[in-house]
């Protein structure tokens, strides 16, 4: 049975990917690495707490002992790289954790794989040759392309250009694993996601929010004037990506996973407040609540990904579109608040 060293997966997006991969994939021992700052919940977690194949430590990525120690311990021969800190705003407020975490973790991840899987560049341990090479995937974001016109589409090929501290450490955390792959021959992937949404999200995310403003009957704040665009992937069709690419995507590559669903902040707002007059009706629409407060700093104004390159080449497609997606969300936070 091979150990997979996973981190950060008590937060959103890994909280999801976790028990579909236990499932998928009973011949993995999972080993869950995170340091539960306030993004991370083992309670999202709980529906794993008992699988024999699935091991949580609490700790830290730029803990060098500690991340020597699992490789060890449970002879690591992959890496699905979650750990992020990944909120615009707080990295506008506190960068430094930024850095820290997204810059410096993920050079310890890889610093510490490579160490523990090859001789030297380009020269595997002798173990490792007899089957599948290890394999350290890495997570990052489209917001490591700054910002788009009205037309086009973020490809593997468009530039870097993060706009934000949080997006210039995961560009920067980005380059490192590239630098791995080059200079030492590490067997890395990258995939760049655009904003996912479905079931355990932190409640500071747009989406959350909504929900949860609207169910209070407090003011649904927008950003500026509404209309920032966003591609919307819903998180169970990301994790069926990360799994494509992990096992099959090609050495060195980049692949961008997105949903092909475009909405402006308004529209998203307009859906869910929707949804939930049918849902949970109220004398008044939801709408009602909804109030325009002051642009952030750093707020790029729209963002979309092209799927071709994962789509064609892996065979990838979303099976959710933004409305069933965005239904099954809500249906889920109506469900969660009742309990």
């Amino acid at each position: 049975m091979k150990s997979i060293l996973l981190t950060g997966t008590a937060g959103f997006i890994g909280s999801n990917f976790v028990p579909y991969f236990l499932e998928k994939y009973p011949e993995y021992h999972l080993v869950n690495l995170d340091l539960l700052t306030y993004a991370g919940d083992i309670t999202n977690l709980q529906e794993c707490e008992e699988n024999p194949h699935y091991k949580f430590i609490q700790g830290d990525i730029c803990n060098r002992e500690l991340v020597e120690f699992i490789f060890k311990e449970y002879d690591i021969q992959g890496v699905i790289h979650f750990a992020a800190e990944s909120h615009v705003d707080n990295s506008i407020k506190n960068p430094a954790i930024f850095i820290e975490t997204n810059v410096n973790g993920t050079f310890t991840l890889l610093d510490v794989a490579y160490k523990h899987w090859m001789q030297k560049p380009f020269a595997w341990k002798e173990r490792y040759l007899q089957d599948k090479l290890p394999r350290f995937h890495h997570i990052s974001t489209d917001e490591v392309y700054g910002t788009l016109n009205e037309t086009d589409l973020f490809t593997e090929e468009t530039p870097y250009a993060p706009n934000s501290p949080y997006s210039a450490s995961k560009a920067s955390s980005d380059m490192i694993v590239r630098s791995y792959q080059e200079t030492y021959g590490l067997n890395t992937v990258i995939t760049n996601c655009s904003n996912n949404y479905g079931p355990k999200q932190h409640s500071e995310k747009l989406i959350p929010t909504i929900i949860r403003k609207a169910l209070a009957g407090e003011s649904i704040p927008i950003y500026g004037d509404g209309k920032n665009i966003r591609d919307w992937l819903y998180v169970l069709d990301h994790c069926k990506g990360i799994d494509l690419v992990y096992h099959t995507g090609k050495t060195g590559n980049v692949y961008n996973i997105g949903g092909r669903n475009e909405r402006t902040n308004l529209q998203i707002v307009d859906t869910i407040c929707s949804i939930l007059d049918k849902k949970v009706p109220k004398v008044r629409s939801y709408k009602d609540l909804i109030t325009f407060v002051e642009d952030r700093a750093g707020h790029d104004r729209r963002y979309a990904i092209d799927a071709t390159k994962l789509e064609n080449e892996l065979d990838w497609k979303a099976d959710e579109n933004f409305e069933s997606g965005i239904l099954k969300t809500v249906e889920w936070y109506l469900e969660k608040s009742r309990n």
